[in-house]
């Protein structure tokens, strides 16, 4: 699904998680579209793998903790002031664990929920008070938040995820009416250099490339996506 040249142009666009693989996937392509890009980033040292970090149309704000409930109103507020306005908020920011039920604490529990499902409730909320005559929302979710029986060992990242895809269809059908369309993508594991180490064995062919799951994030969030809310999109490539 490519996008046509300058089809963002003019629109402003905040990524969470944009510094990580697939979040540079994103940026890369949307500034190509024309868009410009608003990436919070709690910890500096994400800026130094992030290769887009002084371009002309990327801005960096540091300082964000997503999980803190002003922090993410001070963080929208100021972005959608500063660009005259906001067409879509992408939200990649999140949190992977992954333990059997009886090694998972109450604490590994609610970190879980808060990176995944706290963080994508905030920023959805904050995304739809500041969008002016419509806009677009994506979220993503992950395969075991679908289908939980693949979340065998990891139900605290599962149930986390699964909140994401709720949050995703219940919002969609809200906030419709505002001309504002809200989805999901829902990838498997995607073919990236931590994943690679972390299952050398495994096929990574089968595994979906972020930029093809970047690809299908831009068209959910543009202009040319005038009819799809609420879908939760798989991006499974051939795994």
């Amino acid at each position: 699904m490519p996008q046509s040249s300058g089809e963002y142009q003019g629109r402003h666009v905040i990524v969470t998680g944009g510094t990580g693989a697939l979040g540079s996937a994103l940026a890369h392509r949307l500034i190509e579209a024309g868009a410009q890009v608003s990436i919070p980033v709690h910890d500096p040292d994400e800026l130094r793998r992030f290769a887009l970090a002084s371009h002309d149309a990327i801005r960096i704000v540091e300082g964000i903790d997503l999980t803190d409930e002003p922090t993410v109103e001070r963080f929208y507020r100021t972005a959608a002031e500063d660009a005259h306005g906001l067409w879509a908020s992408i939200h990649v920011a999140g949190g992977f664990a992954m333990k059997p039920l009886l090694q998972t604490s109450r604490a590994d529990f609610v970190t879980q929920v808060q990176m995944n499902a706290v963080t994508c409730f905030l920023c959805c909320r904050e995304a739809v008070r500041a969008m002016k005559g419509g806009g677009r929302i994506v979220n993503v979710a992950a395969r075991p938040g679908v289908i939980p029986e693949l979340g065998a060992g990891m139900v605290a990242y599962t149930a986390s995820k699964a909140a994401v895809a709720a949050i995703t269809q219940s919002l969609a059908a809200e906030v419709a009416k505002d001309g504002i369309l809200v989805n999901a993508v829902v990838p498997s594991i995607m073919d990236t250099h931590a994943n690679r180490a972390a299952m050398p064995k495994a096929d990574h062919a089968a595994w979906p490339k972020v930029d093809e799951v970047a690809a299908t994030i831009c068209f959910l969030a543009s202009p040319s996506n005038a009819v799809t809310r609420g879908a939760l999109v798989p991006v499974y490539g051939k795994s």
